[in-house]
């Protein structure tokens, strides 16, 4: 087995996780829905953060071909999935049995640390390529991710609707370039 096979095992799972997540509270949302007041820029993130998290796994594989690893450069790429996977956790709340769920006070009650984990996620990522290639060159890549981050620290401070709802669809649309600027191919040999 050769490195990458071996490691790439754990951030599988942890991805596999965020996606679970992601996915059961979809479903807790479904299930209860009588019970929830549905605020839609919930809702969009988390099939958002899904696509983030199956670009993450598709964009990984990128590091099949380095054949030295050390612990720290495993432990961004770990540590970027794990990012992720505490994004994820809060996107949608828990719904006990017959509990009503207000989606809007859930979304600006965890924005603060959605949003820090988020761009978290993001510096790491940025932090993982300085490390893995010893550059952090100026591309399309670190631009849209360096404006993710400007973008998501808004969020932090800014807490109106209309601006979240708006700053959610041009992550959206920024995403969506992003993928097809960059991961529309996987990478050949």
């Amino acid at each position: 087995m050769d490195p990458f096979s071996y490691l790439s095992v754990l951030f599988s799972i942890i991805l596999g996780l965020a996606i679970t997540q992601l996915l059961q509270g979809i479903g807790r949302v479904i299930q209860a829905r009588e019970r929830v007041v549905i605020f839609w820029p919930s809702i969009a993130w988390a099939c958002l953060l899904i696509l983030i998290s199956v670009q993450t796994w598709w964009a990984l594989f990128s590091l099949r071909v380095r054949t030295e690893w050390s612990f720290f450069p495993f432990l961004l790429v770990v540590l970027q999935t794990v990012s992720l996977y505490l994004t994820t956790a809060l996107v949608l709340p828990e719904i006990a049995p017959g509990e009503r769920v207000d989606l809007r006070a859930h979304y600006f009650a965890q924005a603060t640390w959605f949003f820090s984990f988020a761009i978290a996620m993001v510096v790491i990522s940025l932090l993982k390529q300085k490390v893995l290639s010893g550059s952090l060159p100026l591309d399309p890549n670190t631009i849209i991710q360096l404006g993710f981050i400007a973008v998501a620290l808004s969020a932090i401070f800014i807490r109106r609707d209309w601006y979240h709802k708006l700053m959610l669809v041009l992550s959206i649309a920024l995403f969506g370039f992003y993928i097809v600027i960059l991961f529309t191919r996987l990478p050949a040999d």
